[in-house]
């Protein structure tokens, strides 16, 4: 399970705000840690960590280290290669879109927060998918996560979203992709209790 932090962000601070490890201690949780990178939002000048934000961006280097540490775990781990997720927050969210546009193939779920893709939705196949997210998000403004939730959506088959919906939602697909959102009036912070919904999640998805 790959964990992304947000532009700014480190690996340390990740695997803190995150903890997904200790709540599946089966599985291998990865905390990658970003280089400087211009900011969509903020930081422009590429002073902080983050992560690349459409498919040739810095030359598609983000994406070719997830594609190097897959490589390495498989040589040093045997990992269930039907078993491989990726989470991000802010930032590192848009970098979770971003691999299930450019890698679909290899993860068998996704859970961005507070994020959107700017650049290659069309790129989306079906895929279990779960978008966490405030409606009070300063940063990330909500109207651009409905639409990006709406997008999801009619990408797995499911919907019309429930426009006042709080907590886990979970939609049916008809596609076989099930789509979730857990939504917390938290700002642009990580969602109290979206760890444990992130792990549940992935823990009913395995990739065919």
């Amino acid at each position: 399970m790959f964990a992304f932090h947000g532009h700014g962000g480190n690996a340390v601070h990740a695997s803190r705000s995150f903890a997904l490890h200790p709540l599946w201690p089966e599985a291998i949780v990865v905390y990658p840690q970003g280089l400087p990178t211009p900011g969509a939002l903020t930081d422009r000048a590429g002073r902080e960590n983050g992560w690349q934000a459409f498919a040739g961006a810095q030359a598609d280097r983000d994406l070719k280290f997830v594609d190097a540490m897959l490589t390495d775990f498989e040589a040093r781990f045997h990992y269930d290669a039907r078993r491989v997720y990726a989470m991000g927050h802010s930032n590192g969210g848009a970098f979770t879109y971003l691999l299930w546009a450019e890698r679909g193939p290899v993860f068998a779920a996704v859970a961005p927060s507070a994020a959107v893709l700017a650049r290659g939705v069309e790129k989306l196949t079906p895929k279990p998918v779960l978008h966490l997210g405030s409606p009070d998000d300063p940063l990330v403004k909500f109207t651009w996560q409905e639409r990006m939730i709406d997008r999801l959506l009619e990408i797995n088959g499911g919907g019309p979203r429930h426009p006042d919906a709080r907590g886990y939602t979970s939609y049916p697909s008809s596609e076989g992709a099930e789509t979730a959102t857990y939504l917390r009036e938290v700002g642009h912070g990580f969602p109290n209790g979206g760890a444990e919904a992130i792990v549940k999640f992935f823990q009913a998805h395995t990739r065919p």
